[in-house]
């Protein structure tokens, strides 16, 4: 089950970040020149800011000798029990919400439907967040990633010092923002996949994040 929103030229996920521009390397016609007759290739280039789309936070994101994409391991990305945890109409996802909920070794999914209003102004302001003292929880009682599909895991504005991140990538979990597509999912009973490609010095990058419902 597909979690992710498509990438898209120009596209704007959080304010000021810059959407992403495609262009071509090779053509499919300036390819004919080097294949035999009947023979084309599209090679592309895309420019992106790391945070763009559907992207995961590696601990690097937040800490400067933090685990980067390339360090995190495949545990932690793919494969993973998942775990829904509604907040129907709240603006903040409490310790109310997950507090007695078996979360060890799970992808904990937040499900706040805040991804609604993706590609509108209505998605970059008065977004549900995680409470601190939930990511706290979270931390403690061994979760293995987090996600949420909303504009992002803390409350924005202010800047501040990022609590939810802080936590949660101190402790060398992965958070996965911008999903999409979560009221869809059961509760549990699936299995959660967000890997992003093995990049040494990067701490964020856009996912391909899927669900594998059990029959």
């Amino acid at each position: 089950m597909e979690l992710s929103h498509p990438i898209v030229e120009g596209m704007t996920t959080y304010p000021g970040i810059p959407g992403p521009v495609l262009s071509v390397h090779l053509s499919r016609e300036e390819s004919r020149e080097h294949y035999a007759p009947g023979t084309e290739f599209h090679i592309g280039t895309i420019t992106l800011a790391a945070n763009t789309g559907t992207y995961l936070d590696s601990p690097y994101h937040r800490y400067p000798d933090g685990a980067d994409l390339s360090g995190l391991p495949l545990e932690r990305l793919a494969d993973l029990p998942g775990l829904v945890v509604r907040a129907g109409d709240s603006p903040v996802v409490d310790l109310g919400h997950i507090e007695g909920r078996d979360v060890r070794g799970r992808a904990v999914l937040l499900h706040t439907g805040w991804d609604r209003h993706f590609g509108t102004d209505r998605y970059f302001s008065g977004h549900p967040y995680l409470a601190p003292d939930a990511a706290t929880w979270l931390v403690d009682h061994g979760a293995a990633l987090v996600g949420i599909d909303s504009l992002n895991i803390d409350a924005t504005p202010p800047m501040g010092d990022r609590p939810a991140h802080s936590v949660l990538l101190a402790a060398g979990i992965p958070i996965v923002e911008h999903l999409t597509g979560l009221g869809a999912l059961p509760e549990t009973g699936f299995r959660f996949h967000a890997a992003p490609p093995l990049i040494t010095g990067l701490g964020t990058f856009p996912v391909r994040a899927y669900a594998v419902v059990a029959p």
